[in-house]
């Protein structure tokens, strides 16, 4: 049994990781300053035995009782909006939480020499001009666009590990994560999974971006945690970064044609002007994951939106 940190847990990702380690019979000390996160996830890992929540936002220094307990192997640093929506509210936070959030990371691990995580994004190749990309790929990105302080922010925040492993030969393992969905997810998320559920569940119109032939991705996230505990545990010259998705590839059509499928509903499908920016095409090559780590995703797209939309209807 180890104890882990994760910041950002009472987001997403970090929800589903949490319960994942206390299964695997972990403790875990959640940091969240809930600045995006859900509090019915909160709620939720508060039931889990051998779970300790900080109210703490890593743009500041970890707390100076974190830096004696002697227990703590790993951090997991996931803190960041991932979303559209979320992370362009305050796009001058986000960035600060990209860039400062890791440093202090850093200074963290520096100083007790657990190993260090970081959650990247395939939003580091922006619209990409390779298909699908691997992480050899230096990315086309707008670097003053409406999304840029994400997107910048962890391709800095990329460098600096990179920059931290090289000069230290500290343990630091980067994965760049591709789209994922499934439970804990909040429904004001703002992204295309999320958004098409509840719409149909509510009956309102299904709004599809552009001509809706751009493609994502969909990697469930049981799948993606998965690919997380196999690559911290894996031997310490590997570094990445790595690239964690389903290669999968759909359109956002057939990703709404599928919603209708599954859920009985009266909603319509409209059209709204792409946002800008949007990437058009997005998808990982996963060879480097396979090798290294022998991991693939193993839930198909269709019975990933089955236990997504068993989530939502329970929590609506």
């Amino acid at each position: 049994m180890a104890k882990y940190i994760v910041t950002g847990a009472v987001g997403f990702l970090g929800t589903n990781l949490c319960k994942r380690l206390i299964d695997d019979g972990h403790k875990v000390i959640g940091i969240d300053n809930m600045y995006s996160a859900m509090p019915r996830n909160l709620d939720y890992l508060k039931t889990l035995k051998g779970f300790e929540f900080i109210n703490h936002d890593i743009c500041q220094a970890f707390p100076s009782e974190l830096r004696n307990d002697k227990e703590i192997v790993g951090v997991y640093n996931l803190a960041c909006p991932a979303s559209p929506p979320r992370y362009q509210k305050d796009p001058i936070y986000t960035w600060k939480t990209s860039v400062l959030g890791a440093l202090n990371c850093v200074e963290f691990v520096r100083e007790t020499g657990a190993r260090l995580f970081h959650t990247s994004t395939s939003e580091v190749y922006g619209n990409p001009l390779e298909h699908p990309q691997s992480e050899s790929y230096w990315g086309n990105v707008n670097p003053v666009g409406i999304r840029s302080c994400y997107d910048e922010g962890k391709r800095a925040a990329e460098t600096l590990l990179i920059d931290f492993h090289r000069m230290e030969k500290h343990p630091v393992k980067i994965v760049r994560i591709f789209n994922t969905y499934g439970p804990h997810m909040d429904p004001e998320d703002g992204r295309v999974v999320s958004n098409f559920i509840l719409q149909a569940l509510g009956d309102e119109p299904i709004t599809v971006y552009g001509d809706g032939k751009q493609t994502r991705s969909f990697c469930y996230v049981d799948d993606l945690i998965e690919g997380f505990v196999r690559f911290m545990n894996s031997d310490d010259d590997f570094v990445g970064p790595c690239n964690m998705g389903n290669p999968g590839e759909f359109t956002m059509l057939e990703l709404a044609d599928l919603i209708f499928d599954k859920i009985d509903t009266k909603s319509e499908r409209i059209h709204k002007e792409l946002p800008k920016d949007d990437p058009v095409k997005r998808r990982p090559n996963i060879s480097l994951a396979k090798e290294m780590l022998g991991w693939e995703p193993q839930v198909p797209l269709s019975e990933g939106l089955d236990k997504t939309i068993e989530y939502y209807r329970n929590i609506k």
